[in-house]
């Protein structure tokens, strides 16, 4: 009896035999490659072993590993589904010698009907019609002679395998000398079998097969004949059952002869017969014998009611009854099959493996839609393997309604992120050859599409897919709107064109990408000039541009600020990601693969646009045109939510205000970083929140605010973090957010003090001036300097009752409102008050509140002021708090969530030191994170440090900080509470998923990105972009007031953890439970003796630190770039001498040349940090270098020299 069966095989097959053994009760076990580590077939078997990393031969085709797995296992049979090892009778031998049922023909079988050319010795044999052809051939010299006797044109073969593969039609002597050394690699590489014989190839030929399936004692039974004409490259695309357009007798004859063949043999298990069929004579010739079961095979079961991978396992384990008594009946209805693949039909069927990023398809319906598949999104498709992704069946009564049904399932059936043939096989369906069942194995020879797409011939610096008004509504689990970055220009792009507003298009930063067109269509580039052709014709900006089939548009170098926009008719197509179109790179989501354009990748348009859309206009207004207009730059901005006395003195306000700030290098999406004066502070330290006075405990940020990292600030932009512990002293307004999108290294900017009432006017005017098409008013009124200091960024203040706390209202620009509890420290009473406010406000719903983020003390209104004023917003907060109640004996789920984490982890290392090199060398901090996080709290040894985390229960304050969920917590028990001081400035790159500690809190980063927690270690991820499973019921893991302890584990463990976690394979201990705010507070007053004895100690020792960098001046950063040497002179070089200079303000992350080293022309010598971007620069020319004039870890300036090289003569 058959317990337990290993399936030899991958994808689609594998899944649907792990079907069937599902059903019977037989235990299924998978092996797969580490390139099909996420396959569906090794979730859905219940054992998975691996094979290994490297192609077929290295995993599926190798048997040595497979026997070591079969031994292991304990392994009862094997089933080899399709191609691999399935007809390969050697392997079989070695089963059957170690008492291993093989589910499939005997070895013999295989030899006589597996080998194409013994094959038709067989068929001869049996009176089987034949096409005149050869035997095995030996050398090029039999091929050429043999070709000559049977006539050209001839097909040249593989006598092992099949799928298409090994296969050559060749018109002449020339194609087969061409052809002969490629088939037999094909061969030997696919098939271990590298013989080829030669056969008379008809053109017009149809492809019948007859499915069969005997009993192993000379009984065989035919199920139907299906029709498998319609291939390219000789690899099926569609197949069917019946035949269409086959008389009867025929049929008839077609069955009788494929039994008769392989009742010769005694043949065991399902087989395929195949024939050429001529339907103009009726008439039919052998082909070959598939000894497998075959792609197709799902046509036959659909019409015939069976399951003949249930035969197979059945008659390998003897209860199969005589075929006789199978009461198989006739076939009902019509089946079709389209085969799915991961190609681009328009590229010559090039293959396409990469990330998919978006599956759907149809619903199964129970005998009239199935799909065989393997995929789902996050499924990297690798180019090791056979590209087939689906098998899409449909069932119907008729012919003409399989037809319209299987167009229905393919419309709905959406695979993103690899190109598929998917538009190809809908096209193929519509064609009136096919629609008439009139096809022949070359009618899709000549058979060609335009596809509603464009090419990308290069991805250019920074290209992505962008969308208006973002991703909305997640700020709360740390995921930014994304979007335009220059909002204005994008959204007149789209205007002028006709498009929605929320049509997607593309975000252009540094130098453009080269698209190649395959449709016709209409386009729009607005913002910031580019270098801008199409088929070598210049283009202007800010027009309607038409756009033919096959032109090629090449976009270059942007000036005149940062990033240019390509609208284009009907906007870029997609499936949303969390409601919006537009790429997050930092999280990998969004877009066209989460990630920024490049080469190869196709861009899907709407193939209705150019009927519907009308442009509003041929071109844009001149009043539109100048992106930034001033030198500095004006932006206007609200006053707050922190400013003097608190946080800034008054000096710092009037510097910040009066100050003409630079845009720093390192700016991008994430922020404007700037570079200008340092505040004196108004406190010497953030106290619990952090050494450093910008330090405070962790809120909501708005788009727009100008965070101090310490005493760098930076202008938060669309993919900025949500949450965060540094002050912010001015929020640019919302109508003025789009000119941050346009702001480079080295420009100069001023902030402008507005009224809040003044942003929401300049906003409705702006709205008006785009819907319009018509000018904006220019002229509103600022604030002075003067007026600023006189008034508080404090809106208003509700002072604090018996049983309730003060309640502050900030200002965080004119769309965010920030409302703040009680006094600045660490007060889990204050968090529970904030949760409660936000569940009324989510009770109590108003019209225009977009976004509730809540913080450590603090609660985040995101508001549409154009739709919502604020003085109604504030109405409603306030009756808010004279209906909350007592929290005293609120009581929150709260789970216990276990995690596993791999101390002081490589990765955290990595991050340090490309901190030290590129952003700051005498960090106290650095080169240990940990030893700091010891000496700052006194703690005796890095082993107390250990001791303490891991005893430690953290609770979930916030989640986003930083990005993508990632918590923010705090240790319920004080005594574990580490106070450290965040980085300053902050990292430009921290590994995903690191675990830090900030001043009292402790944050796991949802992704890569920057940051600015001292490191303790790496833990799983906190984030699933694709898969729901048992941890994951939306994408993010932690909720609010969730309990998080740490268990430790290696480097290498965490690495395989990191792998399976995502897809449901390491399950992670989680408990139910709550928390009662009464209860905690009874136990901090039972301790709270040995809790105040450890905080003073700790007080202690963070003043001491903090005396000793205050002493040594560590306590401020300068963010000094005079070593860029802007003013240098240009050098005067001998005509022998060229300079390789700077494409861009930055840092050098690598030098990758020595002195007297050889380089060719486009060689990479450099690579610079810039705008968050690793940007290569190349070798001008050939030759040595000279001098290396810049060293690693040095910021240099556009244009700056970095390397001189001394040409050789070519």
């Amino acid at each position: 009896m058959i317990k337990r069966v290993l399936i030899a095989n991958r994808g689609a097959i594998a899944v649907r035999i792990c079907r069937t053994l599902k059903t019977m009760g037989i235990t299924s076990v998978a092996v797969y490659a580490d390139a099909d580590r996420n396959s569906l077939h090794r979730l859905a078997a219940d054992e998975a072993y691996p094979l290994g990393a490297g192609r077929a031969g290295e995993t599926y085709l190798n048997q040595d590993k497979l026997f070591e797995i079969i031994e292991s296992a304990q392994i009862d049979a094997i089933h080899p589904g399709y191609g691999f090892l399935s007809e390969n009778p050697e392997f079989v031998e070695r089963c059957e010698q170690k008492g291993i049922s093989f589910i499939g023909p005997t070895p013999n079988q295989m030899r006589d009907f597996g080998l194409k050319h013994a094959a038709r010795a067989l068929a001869e044999a049996n009176a089987i019609p034949l096409l005149q052809g050869s035997g095995l051939l030996a050398s090029l010299d039999d091929a050429l002679s043999s070709a000559k006797q049977v006539g050209y044109p001839i097909m040249l073969k593989s006598t092992a395998g099949g799928g298409g593969i090994g296969m050559q039609v060749c018109q002449n002597e020339d194609e087969l000398k061409q052809a002969f050394d490629s088939v037999k690699r094909l061969s030997a590489n696919n098939f271990s079998n590298d013989g080829v014989f030669i056969e008379k190839y008809i053109a017009q030929a149809r492809h019948i097969e007859v499915q069969v399936f005997g009993d192993g004692k000379g009984k065989a039974i035919a199920l139907g004949e299906r029709d498998c004409s319609a291939q390219r490259r000789h690899q099926k695309v569609l197949e069917e059952t019946p035949a269409p357009g086959i008389p009867d007798d025929v049929r008839k004859r077609l069955h009788e002869t494929a039994v008769r063949l392989v009742e010769a043999v005694n043949y065991r298990n399902a087989g395929t017969v195949e024939f050429i069929y001529d339907a103009q004579k009726h008439d039919f010739w052998f082909l070959e014998v598939n000894t497998r079961l075959q792609v197709e095979h799902g046509v036959t079961e659909q019409v015939y009611g069976v399951d003949l991978v249930e035969w197979m396992l059945k008659l390998a384990g003897n209860s199969l009854p005589d075929l006789a008594e199978l009461k198989i009946g006739v076939a009902k209805g019509w089946a079709l099959q389209a085969r799915v693949y991961a190609e681009d039909p328009h590229k010559q069927f090039q293959p396409s493996a990469g990330l998919i990023t978006h599956v759907a398809f149809p619903d199964v319906i129970n005998n009239q839609l199935r799909i065989d598949h393997w995929i789902e999104a996050g499924i990297e498709v690798s180019p090791f393997f056979d590209p087939m992704l689906a098998k899409v069946i449909v069932h119907k009564e008729s012919r003409e309604e399989a037809l319209k049904a299987l167009d229905e399932a393919l419309s709905e059936t959406k695979i993103e992120g690899i190109e598929t043939n998917l538009f190809y096989l809908r096209a193929i369906l519509a064609t009136e050859i096919f629609q008439q069942g009139a096809m022949f194995t070359r009618f899709l020879n000549d058979f060609s599409i335009s596809p509603f797409t464009i090419d990308v011939l290069s991805g250019g610096t920074l290209s992505t897919v962008q969308d208006y008004p973002g991703r909305i509504g997640y700020w709360n689990v740390g995921v930014p709107p994304s979007g335009p970055f220059d909002m204005r220009s994008f959204r007149l792009g789209n205007r002028l064109l006709g498009n929605s507003d929320e049509a997607a298009a593309l975000e252009i930063t540094l130098n453009g990408p080269s698209l190649r067109f395959n449709s016709p269509t209409y386009i729009v580039l607005s913002g910031a000039k580019i270098q801008a052709s199409l088929d070598k014709q210049h283009l202007a900006m800010d027009e309607v541009i038409s756009i033919d089939a096959g032109q090629t548009l090449i976009l270059g170098k942007v000036s005149e600020g940062a990033r240019s926009y390509l609208s284009i008719s009907g906007g870029i197509q997609g499936t949303p990601y969390l409601g919006s179109r537009s790429t997050f790179t930092l999280g990998q989501f969004g877009g066209h693969g989460g990630r920024a354009l490049r080469a190869g990748d196709v861009l899907h348009l709407d193939s209705a646009a150019n009927s519907q859309i009308k442009p509003a206009l041929p071109s844009l207004p001149y009043t539109f045109a100048a992106p930034l207009e001033n030198d500095p730059l004006n932006l206007r901005v609200i006053y707050g939510p922190h400013g003097a006395p608190d946080f800034f003195t008054e000096d710092d306000i009037r510097k910040f205000f009066a100050a003409d700030w630079e845009v720093h290098y390192n700016s991008s999406r994430t922020g404007v970083r700037l570079i200008g004066p340092k505040p004196e502070w108004a406190r010497e330290s953030g106290g619990e929140a952090g050494m450093h006075p910008s330090n405070i405990h962790d809120n909501a940020y708005a788009i727009g605010a100008i965070d101090f990292t310490g005493d760098m600030p930076v202008i938060l932009g669309p993919d900025g973090p949500s949450l965060g512990g540094f002050v912010c002293p001015a929020t640019v307004i919302h109508a003025d957010l789009w000119k941050l999108g346009q702001l480079k290294a080295g420009d100069k900017l001023r902030f402008v003090p507005v009224a809040i009432e003044t942003a929401s006017a300049i906003a409705k005017d702006q709205e008006q001036a785009i819907a319009s098409l018509s000018s904006e008013s220019k002229f509103y009124s600022a604030l002075t300097i003067k007026s600023i200091l006189k008034q508080s960024p404090i809106l208003k203040t509700l002072e604090a009752t018996e049983s309730n706390e003060q309640v502050a209202y900030r200002p965080s620009g004119d769309r965010y409102l920030l409302i703040e509890y009680g006094p600045l420290k660490l007060d889990i009473r204050l968090r529970f008050r904030v949760h409660a406010l936000m569940l009324w406000l989510e009770k109590n719903t108003l019209n225009g509140i977009l976004e509730l983020t809540p913080g450590i003390r603090s609660l985040q209104v995101h508001y549409d002021a154009l739709t919502l004023p604020l003085p109604e917003l504030m109405t409603h907060l306030e009756k808010a708090e004279s209906e909350l109640e007592n929290i005293d004996d609120l009581c929150l789920p709260s789970r216990t969530v276990h995690l596993p984490i791999s101390w002081d982890d490589p990765a955290c290392q990595l991050a340090v030191d490309k901190y030290v090199q590129s952003v700051r060398k005498d960090a106290p901090w650095c080169p240990n994170n940990i030893e700091f996080i010891r000496r700052i709290n006194g703690l005796d040894s890095v082993d107390d440090v250990k001791r303490i985390f891991f005893d430690a229960t953290y609770v979930v304050m916030g989640l986003g900080d930083v990005y993508l969920g990632a918590p923010v917590a705090t240790p319920l028990d004080p005594r574990h509470r580490l106070v450290t001081t965040k980085y300053n400035p902050a990292r430009t790159w921290t590994a995903e998923n690191s675990v830090g500690i900030g001043g009292s809190y402790l944050c796991i980063y949802g992704m890569e990105g920057p940051g600015g927690y001292q490191f303790v270690g790496r833990t799983l991820q906190m984030w699933n972009r694709f898969h729901q499973t048992e941890a994951f019921e939306q994408p993010w893991l932690l909720r609010f007031f969730d309990q998080i302890k740490f268990y430790e584990v290696g480097a290498d463990e965490l690495t395989e953890i990191r792998q399976d976690f995502p897809q449901g394979r390491y399950p992670i201990r989680v408990e139910e439970g709550s928390f009662k705010l009464s209860d905690y507070e009874h136990y901090l007053a039972e301790n709270s003796e040995d809790i105040q004895t450890f905080t003073t100690k700790r007080e202690a020792a963070f003043d001491e630190e903090l005396a000793r960098w205050q002493a040594s001046g560590l306590i401020n950063f300068s963010s000094d770039t005079a070593d860029t040497n802007q003013d240098e002179a240009k050098l005067d070089l001998p005509s022998d001498m060229t300079a390789v200079e700077s494409t861009v303000a930055g840092n050098i992350w690598k030098t990758h040349v020595l002195e007297g080293s050889s380089v060719q022309e486009g060689d990479v010598v450099m690579t610079l940090e810039s705008m968050k971007m690793e940007i290569d620069v190349y070798a001008p020319c050939s030759g040595v270098v000279y001098q290396i004039r810049r060293q690693e870890g040095q910021q240099v300036h556009a244009g700056q020299d970095l390397i001189i090289i001394q040409e050789t003569l070519s």
